[in-house]
């Protein structure tokens, strides 16, 4: 059963002195839940392949007066395991623990008929979407598990709970994403202090959607900024218990 939480009221201090980490944080949702993050006492981590649009975030955020953020600069079309383990092992030294990550960051790729699909941009999909995400989880899992309260948030989609045709390798991601989400969940249950959840932005007036949709009126889809509260009970306290689960981070269209 999905839930939602967009009347949530985040206390102003809800990420105190949290270091939580953010994929995709240059531009859409992930700069906005840096943002936000930050804004609410986080230090908040950077983590995007265009180091311009980090630096234009970071300059925000400074300029809010939240916490002095980091910038990571990471393309998980190219990254391998070592680049993974390296992030790790920077992380640790400059922070010793991280108490959540935000999974944001994804490539739409092509919405065409299956039979003609290009297969290199399917694997290229596969590796930004869930790949990438994959084997970073792995590398950091030893930084979360020094928190006394972290959340890993994977970004899932509508796409990922029932199959869509023509979605390709985005939907099949996302299932992906879903079904590594449950898997996780379960080995860390026993902890009590992670946990791993997936979140569905829906219908959001992003980048990624205008090319979904070109012909859709982007004034008609709520912002960025309107589906935050989910993002930030999810990585706040007060989500603390909730594991493996999939939520919503907006009430269904009608």
């Amino acid at each position: 059963m999905t839930e939602c939480k967009i009347d949530y009221q985040a206390p102003q201090d809800l990420l105190k002195d949290r270091i939580l980490l953010v994929t995709g944080a240059g531009d859409g949702i992930g700069r906005t839940a840096a943002i936000e993050y930050a804004r609410r006492g986080a230090t908040v981590i950077l983590l995007g392949r265009t180091t311009a649009k980090l630096e234009k975030v970071y300059d925000e955020i400074e300029a809010a007066g939240g916490p002095q953020p980091a910038i990571f600069p990471l393309n998980f079309e190219g990254a391998t395991l070592k680049d993974y383990h390296d992030m790790a092992e920077a992380l640790d030294k400059e922070f010793g623990r991280l108490d959540g990550i935000l999974h944001n960051a994804g490539q739409l790729g092509r919405i065409t008929p299956f039979e003609q699909y290009n297969p290199e941009l399917w694997d290229q999909v596969m590796q930004v979407n869930i790949n990438g995400p994959i084997w970073m989880t792995q590398a950091l899992l030893p930084l979360l598990t020094k928190s006394a309260d972290a959340s890993v948030i994977f970004t899932s989609s509508s796409v990922g709970r029932k199959g869509r045709a023509y979605w390709g390798a985005y939907s099949v991601s996302k299932f992906a994403t879903e079904g590594f989400a449950q898997v996780l969940a379960e080995e860390i249950d026993h902890l009590g202090t992670l946990r791993i959840n997936t979140l569905n932005p829906g219908a959001t007036r992003t980048a990624m959607r205008k090319s979904a949709y070109p012909g859709e009126d982007p004034m008609s889809l709520r912002t960025a900024e309107d589906i935050m509260p989910t993002y930030l009970w999810l990585m706040g306290p007060d989500s603390k218990g909730r594991n493996g689960e999939a939520f919503d981070a907006q009430p269904p269209r009608s």
